[in-house]
């Protein structure tokens, strides 16, 4: 492999990590290009959802990486971020970044189910509070948004459907709000459902939506519009639902 082929699959695999993860579209282009850069070269990229693509002035060469799973881990958009920094830097090698690179893409995040469970459980919580319900329904709150959460990540790890994984979790956090009020543990219905799909609710995608389209990315910035638009849509599907089937 040529240094230069070496370059555009070091860039696209850069690219690749950032898009998987939930980074923006001029982010993950700045990234790439910035990678060339530092190796005197001056980068072509298109990027989409599902595809990054990488050139080099004055070559006929491209790389292609195929995106085909995307996740929420800023994480690892931060630390492919700080790995181009170290390259910019000269404190490490383009070797040592492909390397570091192909490391970072197979580490899994290191949040287990629980912690995930806990942390969604406490921004129900909180968020209901903050929304303006009661602290009678700070404890409901918390287990209808723990029970959900739950739902929607086993439907995340077994059902494997895009899409339907938002509405089982929003379908279970119903369910669990009509019970919690019909035992007499909660006294909102509206407060407790509020509160605890927040944590389904894509805040990121909405906010990459803005940032793409700001940028001109248009193409991009619909289709992620698009798509958050169809997870907010089966969320409210999921609760219409919950409601058809209690009452």
């Amino acid at each position: 492999m040529t240094h230069k082929e070496f370059l555009l699959e070091t860039c696209a695999l850069a690219g690749k990590v950032m898009l998987e993860n939930g980074a923006e579209m001029y982010r993950v282009e700045d990234t790439m290009n910035r990678i060339a850069a530092c190796k005197n070269e001056v980068g072509k990229t298109f990027v989409t959802q599902t595809v990054v693509l990488m050139g080099l002035e004055g070559t006929q060469q491209v790389q292609m990486e195929t995106v085909s799973v995307r996740t929420i881990n800023l994480g690892k958009v931060s630390a492919v971020n700080d790995l181009s920094r170290l390259l910019a830097s000269d404190l490490i090698d383009i070797k040592e970044l492909n390397h570091q690179l192909k490391e970072l893409q197979r580490v899994m995040p290191p949040i287990e189910l629980m912690l995930k469970t806990v942390c969604a459980t406490l921004i129900s919580a909180s968020l209901m509070i903050l929304l303006g319900g009661s602290w009678q329904d700070f404890i409901p709150t918390c287990l209808v948004g723990a029970g959900g959460y739950i739902a929607y990540l086993l439907s995340v790890n077994y059902l494997r459907l895009k899409y339907v994984d938002e509405f089982v979790g929003a379908f279970a956090m119903g369910i669990l709000a009509f019970l919690m009020l019909k035992s007499g543990f909660g006294h909102s219905l509206d407060d407790m459902i509020i509160g605890s799909i927040m944590p389904l609710v894509p805040g990121v995608a909405l906010t990459n939506t803005v940032r793409d389209l700001q940028e001109g990315h248009i193409l991009s910035g619909i289709s992620r519009g698009v798509e958050a638009l169809i997870i907010a849509l089966m969320i409210g599907a999921g609760i219409a639902v919950a409601f058809s089937v209690m009452r």
